[in-house]
């Protein structure tokens, strides 16, 4: 298991991982990418590279999980940690993702290899389908700013 959930080994080393994606939205409508491996739905979201940005971390992880060049990001939402043992790095990773709201105004997904579907969701829905409580609070947040925005 990997993600939130698996299990944390306390007396291992511990890497940092910072990610940063976005809550998409497009006509009141919140994209979300149901990752094949973990079996979750998820934000779009990856890794920061050394010397990039936030938002162009955002904006490239986007682009290559959903392929939409369209996006454009507006306040960060938030941002979500959690830790978990690692089998590949044989480590505990630390990981904090940060969020921002992103609008797309139309475009067709083209998934990244990994991810199998993807969903145009209401907020309702998105929170039922949604996998972690972290993501989860991140969506709550996100139609907080939604709303003062509209």
């Amino acid at each position: 298991m990997v993600g939130p959930n698996a299990p944390y080994r306390a007396g291992t080393a511990i890497v940092p991982e910072l990610a940063a994606g976005a809550v998409v939205m497009r006509q009141g409508a919140i994209l979300l990418i149901h990752e094949l491996d973990e079996d979750r739905w998820c934000f779009p979201k990856g890794h920061v590279d050394p010397g990039e940005s936030l938002e162009a971390a955002a904006l490239r992880e986007i682009q290559e999980e959903t392929g939409l060049t369209d996006v454009k990001l507006g306040a960060e939402v938030g941002e979500a940690s959690y830790r978990f043992f690692s089998p590949r790095r044989e480590a505990n990773v630390h990981k904090t993702s940060v969020y921002f709201l992103g609008e797309s105004p139309a475009g067709t997904v083209t998934l990244e290899r990994g991810f199998d579907a993807h969903r145009w969701a209401t907020f309702q829905e998105a929170r039922q389908l949604l996998t972690y409580d972290a993501d989860r609070s991140i969506l709550a947040r996100a139609a907080v700013l939604a709303r003062s925005r509209a």
